[in-house]
């Protein structure tokens, strides 16, 4: 200690002879007669960016401090478990231990629905006396409740980069509960009465992501994900939104203008009454490989171009009858012979989403090409394979004038238009959940509406656009002979509060062809309008964020002259509702 204390003293010494000596030269120059000297004392360079290194005799001056995450708590601020918007570390706002972190969220996601849909009286009696007409009371109740927990672990910061790993588990504790008017409307039994009450647990998520590698210095990146996730395969759901087993290879280059997707997924089957996994049920024979590429900024800046191609292969009429939970036929559908089939389908698919300067443009299209190895109308005692050629097409151009938003829309699929030919030209998606022209605030694409009389199935699908004639979206096969679909409509979006946003859509909907429907029904159809189906939405978050949502909304169809020929009764204009509140709190 004593020699370190020499060292210090002589440098100190050295310092100051130093700069006496350099003073003592600056009067001597001074001191010359009749010379005018300006004096500039030159500083030394300093790089304002460098710091320099601490002299190696100088004193310890560090001291230990918790890590940076725990630093704030040396100014009194502290974690609150229950508060997410503060310092928590159940929501990965400090890691467990090293560099893992845990996200926790809980959802309560509650609904309330009030309907009235075509219900044929009951083929063995029906729930009132003298009922004999052919439509029943088609008043419903639906009580849905979801506990939705799920639980991320993290590994790596992830304020800078992507995370090294992610291992993520959200299961789904549903209770519904619906009342009807009719018997046979919800069980096959008409014993089993009109109420129906069920509970399921699901496994919506559980992947693991891996991060691969950086590629720049952007952190652009590759990954992999394999496991039950979340997949949309497009900007608004028209071909396949779902949460499915997966194995997904994804990734971005040139500083995320361009992203890409290849991956495969096979189908979980579903609950029936949920509509959420069922994993204790075998996987359904039906896969799905796909690959898209994304481009922003193009052809201007601030839109952005997908490029799609997806392989869907089902062998799902090799196997047996396949009934639902409320024991109604899921698989094959009852139409024709009732015969199982199975089909390859391609879809060739170009999107985009953005703007052009004001004005807001969705675009979907869709090519599908493929085979189905039995038609179900002619396939009486051999196979007679069909020829899938069908195509699809959706349009939402929308311009804001400063709170309000104005939208057209547009959606057209193909229709079938000779069921007994080798060919199948109605389009069908894989799992539609499309987020369009009103999406599940409007009655068509909220409400199942039954095909009475012709086979079990339904028009469309519930949270559905497509008239595809499926036994159900859910676990019902595709179907290309179908009659197809139109819509064009007007619609607004009003920002009336920062808290609450108010939705109003009128859309003009009908078959693209009626072929398939005569057929089926047995009788002539002498127009393709189905009606307009017109609603309002309101979303109210009461505190601005989204830890309190609440939704509702109402909704009407007025049936066109096809639809009034499908379920004529004696309700004057044809007049159905749907009734929609919606409640979701989260943590």
């Amino acid at each position: 200690m004593q020699s370190e204390m020499i060292v210090l003293s002589e440098v100190r010494s050295n310092e100051i002879k130093n700069e006496e000596s350099q003073n003592e030269n600056i009067q001597n120059i001074r001191k010359r007669p009749g010379e005018n000297v300006k004096i500039k004392r030159e500083l030394p360079k300093i790089d304002p960016s460098s710091v320099p290194p601490p002299s190696r005799y100088l004193p310890r001056e560090t001291v230990p401090i918790p890590d940076r995450w725990r630093l704030i708590e040396a100014i009194g601020v502290n974690e609150r478990w229950w508060d997410p918007y503060n310092q928590n570390t159940l929501k990965a706002d400090r890691p467990l231990f090293d560099d893992w972190f845990v996200n926790l969220a809980i959802i309560s996601d509650t609904v309330l629905e009030l309907r009235e849909i075509p219900i044929p009286v009951g083929p063995q009696g029906g729930a009132r006396p003298g009922s004999i007409d052919i439509f029943g009371k088609g008043n419903q109740r639906i009580l849905s409740q979801n506990l939705i927990t799920s639980v991320s672990f993290i590994k790596g910061d992830t304020a800078f980069r992507p995370p090294d790993w992610e291992i993520r588990l959200t299961p789904v504790i549903n209770y519904n509960n619906v009342r009807g008017k009719e018997n046979r409307a919800l069980l096959i039994n008409p014993a089993d009465g009109k109420i129906r009450k069920d509970e399921h647990i699901a496994l919506q998520e559980a992947f693991v992501d891996y991060h691969i590698r950086n590629v720049s210095d952007r952190y652009d990146f590759d990954s992999i994900r394999v496991g039950i996730q979340p997949l949309i395969l497009d900007f608004r759901g028209f071909l396949f939104q779902d949460q499915q087993l997966a194995i997904r290879l994804f990734g971005n280059r040139k500083n995320n203008i361009w992203q890409y997707n290849i991956g495969w997924f096979r189908r979980i089957e579903k609950d029936t009454n949920s509509g959420l996994n069922d994993i204790f049920d075998n996987l359904r024979e039906d896969d799905t490989f796909f690959a898209n590429l994304y481009l922003q900024d193009w052809p201007v800046l601030g839109y952005t171009v997908q490029g799609i191609v997806a392989h869907n292969r089902n062998r799902e009429g090799n196997n047996p009858l396949f009934f639902n939970k409320n024991g109604f036929l899921e698989r094959p559908a009852s139409l024709g012979v009732e015969r199982g089939y199975n089909y390859n389908v391609t879809y060739l698919g170009f999107n985009g989403d953005g703007h052009f300067g004001r004005l807001n443009l969705t675009h979907s299209a869709y090519l599908a090409l493929g085979n189905i190895s039995a038609n179900p109308l002619t396939s009486f005692f051999e196979d007679e394979p069909a020829k899938i050629r069908s195509w699809f097409l959706a349009l939402e151009p929308s311009i804001d004038f400063d709170w309000i938003r104005l939208r057209t829309q547009f959606l057209y699929a193909s229709g079938d238009k000779d069921p007994f030919d080798n060919k199948a030209q109605g389009f069908d998606a894989i799992f539609e959940n499309p987020q369009f022209a009103g999406a599940d605030t409007s009655y068509w694409m909220r409400q199942p509406v039954p095909f009475v009389g012709g086979g079990g199935v339904f028009l469309n699908g519930r949270n559905g656009i497509l008239n595809s004639l499926r036994t159900s979206k859910e676990q019902g096969q595709s179907n290309f002979l179908n009659p197809g679909t139109y819509l064009y409509g007007v619609g607004i979006d009003l920002d009336v509060l920062p808290e609450l946003r108010v939705f109003a859509n009128i859309n003009k909907i009908g078959f693209a062809n009626k072929s398939i429907i005569e057929v089926l029904r047995n009788q002539p159809i002498n127009s393709k309008s189905i009606g307009w189906d017109t609603s309002l939405s309101l979303l109210y978050r009461p505190t601005f964020i989204q830890n309190v949502v609440f939704r509702a909304s109402g909704a009407m169809l007025y049936g066109g002259d096809s639809f009034k020929e499908l379920f004529s009764t004696d309700r004057k204009g044809d007049k159905f509702y749907s009734v929609l509140f919606n409640l979701i709190l989260s943590y």
